[in-house]
């Protein structure tokens, strides 16, 4: 019976995604319906884009948001490709707001780092304009999403916007030795992070490492993380866990079955977002 729903389910959003560019609404359930808005710009670049959605019945109350940031190596990937996760997310959390972000992809003369916590910033003064109101954020990415929103979250978010992090196999240490199997890593080195932007006496591996901005204060913070991961090794989880725990930063870590792009199969991705329920729901932020 579960699986013929997952197949009834998967058939609807196919529907959704064929007819996406005329429909204003998404139905997900008998009480579940969003107003959605694709490809708004929320910045003069064509890669600042995002698609918005609001609950139709939505109530007065100010209500959270999800920003949801795609993974693909800093310089490639699209918003799209996190389109079917989101839905899923949403049924979950049906009173909540999502913003499904693209950003500005990193090129050998475009750094990614500051660009792209930027553009993170740049989406939420939009959506604050768009709301009237100053929610409370989520983040939420795969690989190199999840490292933006930790970035973003530990160090950029300086009016700490954030209230939770959601980690998916995200790098959280540039530096670590077993991070350099990466087989970007030269254009992680070389070209990922600005020079200018790292001050005197750091690496632009640190700067651009969770890790180095992770204090007593930071965002709590859900990860996870595949035992078979050939792209982001475990050592990344237990430096990131390590520096958490050094710093008393509520956080919940769990590892799947599987490799990098495994998360969002079946039944990692159910495991998943019923994790991130149970998360927010003990740090008050449901």
């Amino acid at each position: 019976m579960r699986n013929y729903l997952i197949i009834i389910f998967k058939c609807l959003v196919a529907v959704f995604l064929i007819s996406g560019c005329k429909e204003k609404k998404v139905t997900l359930g008998k009480d579940i319906s969003f107003d959605k808005e694709e490809n708004i710009h929320y910045g003069g670049d064509p890669g600042q884009v995002m698609d918005f959605y609001l609950p139709r019945h939505k109530n007065s109350k100010k209500t959270d948001v999800f920003i949801i940031a795609h993974g693909g190596g800093w310089r490639g990937g699209d918003k799209s490709q996190l389109t079917f996760f989101t839905l899923s997310m949403m049924q979950k959390f049906p009173d909540h707001i999502f913003a499904n972000i693209n950003y500005r992809l990193a090129t050998s003369t475009r750094n990614g780092i500051p660009n792209q916590t930027d553009d993170i910033e740049k989406a939420v003064t939009y959506l604050e304009k768009k709301l009237k109101y100053r929610p409370r954020l989520v983040v939420l990415g795969n690989s190199a999403g999840a490292h933006l929103s930790m970035m973003y979250a530990y160090h950029f978010d300086t009016q700490r916007k954030v209230k939770a992090v959601v980690n998916i196999v995200g790098p959280s240490d540039l530096s670590d030795p077993g991070f350099e199997t990466y087989q970007d890593y030269s254009f992680v080195k070389n070209f990922l992070v600005d020079a200018k932007a790292v001050p005197a006496g750091m690496s632009k591996t640190s700067l651009a490492s969770p890790v180095s901005w992770i204090d007593s204060s930071s965002a709590p913070t859900l990860s996870y993380y595949g035992n078979r991961d050939q792209v982001i090794p475990l050592s990344q989880k237990r430096k990131l866990d390590s520096v958490l725990i050094q710093n008393k930063v509520q956080h919940v870590t769990y590892e799947f079955n599987g490799g990098h792009l495994d998360w969002d199969k079946a039944p990692n991705n159910e495991f998943l977002i019923n994790k991130i329920a149970a998360f927010l729901k003990k740090t008050g932020k449901k």
